[in-house]
């Protein structure tokens, strides 16, 4: 069964990736129709989770998995590995005496337990007291009932998670008030306030980019261009000589490396270069999600029934982060860079064939399925062909941008 799953960055006070939180389709039941209840719930979770592999699609980090009471009372947590699992109690949940036991016995396992979108109740003290983490939602609370509820917790208090932080102030709000973890993409969205220019030295990968993509690809003056930067010849030959490629023997040329890496190679290779090197001092799941999303759109694109430039695709996906990394509206950084009119249409405006990949994407990223469902039926893309495509995205965003 190929299962919808989409994962959200849960970071620490230094924007590092602490887990993910998986975001199933239908919170999962939609794969069960009218099959009595969370067992058949949770067998369908357990298969999927491990069918998928979490390690595949969260990196090796923890992931965060929403249970509900009956999941809770029949012990499914303890069906996934423990080391890698975050167990979050949803917040309908009834703390009877069964299910305080349960959620005991789970803890006691070695299991991580998480209370969701918590609002204090002195019905719920004993689960505070086996959480390892609360999850404070700062869409449905106040900061002023935030800072009541956390007053009330006894100590020694849990780890404090803010969820649904959408902005930098929202973010600094919640340092404030001692949350070590936090929820939400406030992380790639530009801080246009203090801004930051495109350097001269950067502006050689977006003229290599622009070169590349062109129809009329010309080796000669790519190897022109490649050449005259040191700093990229370098990278691009250690790069071709990594054990990844094993090539035969050594390649010692910028010509050779082009030649063996083609087009397309080389075009995720110097997008890759440009985001990396323009994101230094931003967390590192931007470059991860920039990566996933220029996969996701290419591998996209190749399953599509539409006709669409699959390198074209790469690129949209690839730089829709750029506004955030270099604190600037998207228009603003396109204007410096030399890329077709198609891709600045979609990358600017979300408009054309080329912005509705990006779209469908970002919806998928955000675990909003009937968006997924919408869009790809307009783009001719087979349901069942979406989810191995989104863990083949994130495999190669684990391989290029790990670090």
């Amino acid at each position: 069964m190929d299962a919808y799953v989409a994962r959200q960055p849960i970071l620490d006070r230094r924007k590092r990736i602490y887990a993910y939180e998986l975001l199933f389709h239908d919170g999962i039941a939609g794969y069960v129709p009218e099959i009595d209840g969370d067992l058949a719930t949770g067998q369908v979770l357990t298969n999927s989770v491990i069918n998928i592999g979490m390690d595949e699609i969260c990196g090796g980090k923890k992931s965060f998995i929403n249970f509900t009471g009956n999941l809770l009372l029949n012990r499914v947590p303890l069906l996934l590995p423990k080391e890698m699992v975050v167990v979050e109690i949803l917040e309908d949940v009834e703390p009877d005496d069964e299910l305080i036991q349960a959620c005991k016995e789970i803890s006691e396992k070695g299991v991580l337990l998480a209370l969701d979108d918590f609002v204090y109740s002195s019905k719920l003290l004993p689960l505070v007291e086996l959480a390892d983490i609360i999850k404070f939602d700062f869409r449905i609370s106040t900061i002023e009932e935030i800072k009541s509820y956390i007053n009330q917790l006894p100590e020694p208090r849990a780890r404090l998670l803010a969820e649904k932080i959408e902005t930098k102030e929202e973010f600094e709000i919640a340092l404030d008030l001692g949350f070590e973890l936090f929820q939400g993409y406030f992380f790639c969205k530009p801080e246009v306030v203090k801004g930051r220019e495109i350097e001269t030295s950067h502006l050689a990968h977006f003229e290599i980019m622009a070169a590349l993509n062109s129809d009329d690809l010309d080796f000669a003056k790519l190897e022109e261009m490649v050449s005259h930067d040191v700093g990229i010849s370098y990278k691009l030959l250690r790069y071709i000589n990594s054990p990844f490629f094993a090539t035969a023997s050594k390649i010692s040329t910028i010509k050779q490396a082009l030649v063996y890496l083609g087009s397309n190679e080389l075009r995720r290779f110097m997008s890759l270069m440009a985001i990396t090197h323009l994101a230094k001092g931003k967390p590192n799941e931007l470059i991860c999600m920039a990566c996933i999303r220029g996969k996701f759109c290419e591998l996209l694109g190749a399953a599509s029934k539409k006709e669409v430039k699959v390198t074209e695709l790469f690129t949209v996906g690839m730089f829709s982060l750029l506004d955030a990394i270099l604190d600037q509206p998207m228009s603003k950084v396109l204007d410096k860079i030399p890329l077709s009119q198609n891709l600045v249409t979609a990358l600017v405006a979300k408009k054309g064939l080329l912005a509705a990949f990006l779209i469908l994407v970002i919806a998928y990223e955000r675990g909003r399925w009937s968006m997924v469902k919408k869009i790809a039926g307009k783009l001719a893309i087979p349901e069942t062909e979406i989810p191995p495509l989104y863990l083949k995205a994130c495999q190669w965003s684990n391989l290029v941008a790990s670090g």
